[in-house]
């Protein structure tokens, strides 16, 4: 027995250090990509190299050992390492030919090598999963910035500190939540996203002070780590709301952040309001009440569209005021669908939103009296605070955003009667409410004036 348990640690423990080894070697490998300035539109050469080594020449001996996962001892090559490098590869030809900056190239390169590795090294001493993000999200900004700082350097262009951690941290946010979606095997998609990403934002981003980045870094951080200890969110979803919240700082302002927290705030509370009766009557959300990906996105999802729009200016042809009474009208919807489901579900006697009929409670499409209510309180709470805290909104348009969240919510319960089920989930009919509401209020406002 004695025995048997010291080889069961000594063979753990080389499983660990060589997964922890082959980390630090892709790494290694990511780090070539700080090559790019210097070897131009050859940036891809490096990579290519080494996926053809993979592929044919290191079939076994100390390097193959290396960078082997499990199933490339199968199949005698090093697929992990051909797919990393490929990657890498599409990456420096989209920046060589498409235009994509070259420190968002390296930036995603270095995001993906290092966040791995420090996931790794987090591994060695805790499994806890928000840890272990949290590993990968710290190294992956520091090789972000670094991959950055290295471009400017090597180009001779100026080194701006606070566009640097910005792009290096959301860059490196989005990759920890695809690395949480997706599988191991999946880098060469989450660098290809990631690189993607960071084009996208860096072009949005053309002026981003360091006080902005600092207060929304802290902000978002504190508050997706509450929600995470309060269980009011998976890692996932606490992934999706720091990076929304993130993004709407920068982009849209303070304002706009104070409306999205509103929401997540209030939907939140009310979520774990009264769980335990929820849970009784079978009407409780699963998980306990914590929000995943697809519930943030889905109520949310418009709301970012509209951010990201109104952060182009100049690039869209739509008078930017409009994004703002869109933005408000899908989180008074959110909102108001949020509040009339989870505080309706504790009254009985609900009946069909269609026909009328009494259903059970939690009946997809059935409203009580005191949720709908709830959900005109939910959507005129954001109506309120959209014209105190956005600028140009006037009385009229604050009541256009009220009316038009409650009837998103209405239109969430119509579809939940008539179409939601196997085919159409819940997140979709959220999708649907959120861009009724954000439609109305901007249609509401043109009509009026």
């Amino acid at each position: 027995m004695c025995f048997g348990s010291i080889k069961y640690v000594s063979v753990k423990s080389v499983d660990v250090n060589s997964t922890l080894r082959r980390a630090g070697g892709f790494a290694l490998v990511g780090t070539t990509a700080v090559t790019a300035p210097v070897l131009g539109q050859a940036a891809f050469a490096p990579f290519v190299a080494m996926a053809v080594l993979g592929a044919f020449v290191i079939t076994d001996g100390p390097l193959f050992e290396l960078f082997a996962r499990p199933g490339d001892r199968q199949d005698g090559r090093l697929n992990g390492l051909i797919g990393f490098s490929l990657a890498a590869a599409g990456l420096a030809l989209i920046s060589a030919e498409l235009g994509m900056p070259t420190a968002a190239f390296v930036a995603a390169t270095l995001i993906v090598a290092y966040g791995n590795l420090g996931k790794r090294i987090i591994s060695e001493t805790s499994d806890n999963p928000f840890i272990g993000t949290a590993g990968f999200v710290v190294a992956a900004t520091v090789g972000g910035i670094g991959g950055q700082a290295a471009t400017a350097s090597f180009t001779d262009t100026a080194v701006l500190w606070p566009r640097f951690v910005f792009l290096a941290t959301v860059g490196a946010l989005s990759a920890a939540l695809l690395r949480e979606i997706l599988f191991e095997r999946d880098d060469p998609l989450v660098m290809m996203s990631s690189g993607l990403l960071l084009w996208l934002f860096g072009y949005l981003a053309t002026d981003v002070s360091a006080i902005e980045v600092i207060a929304a870094l802290v902000v978002t951080v504190v508050l997706g780590l509450l929600s995470y200890l309060l269980g009011t969110a998976s890692v996932a979803g606490m992934l999706s709301g720091v990076i929304l919240g993130l993004l709407v700082i920068v982009y849209g302002g303070f304002g706009w952040f104070a409306i999205l927290m509103t929401f997540f705030s209030v939907g939140a509370l009310s979520t774990k309001y009264k769980y335990d009766i929820k849970t009784k009557r079978g009407v409780a959300e699963e998980n306990e009440g914590a929000r995943g990906t697809g519930n943030v996105l889905g109520n949310a999802a418009i709301a970012l569209l509209c951010v990201i729009l109104f952060a182009a200016g100049d690039a869209v042809i739509i008078d930017l005021i409009w994004f703002k009474y869109a933005f408000a009208g899908s989180m008074a919807a959110a909102l108001s669908d949020t509040l009339s489901s989870e505080l309706g579900v504790l009254f009985d006697q609900p009946r069909l939103i269609t026909t009328l009929e009494a259903v059970p409670p939690g009946t997809d499409g059935g409203v009580t009296w005191q949720g709908e209510l709830f959900g005109f309180v939910g959507a005129s709470l954001v109506g309120a605070i959209s014209f105190v805290l956005l600028p140009a909104l006037t009385p009229l348009g604050a009541i256009s955003i009220a009316v038009s969240g409650f009837l998103g919510m209405v239109t969430d319960s119509v579809l939940g009667a008539t179409v939601e089920g196997d085919r159409i989930g819940n997140e979709a009919v959220n999708l649907a409410a959120t861009f009724t509401g954000a439609m109305l209020s901007v249609s509401a406002v043109g009509l009026l004036g």
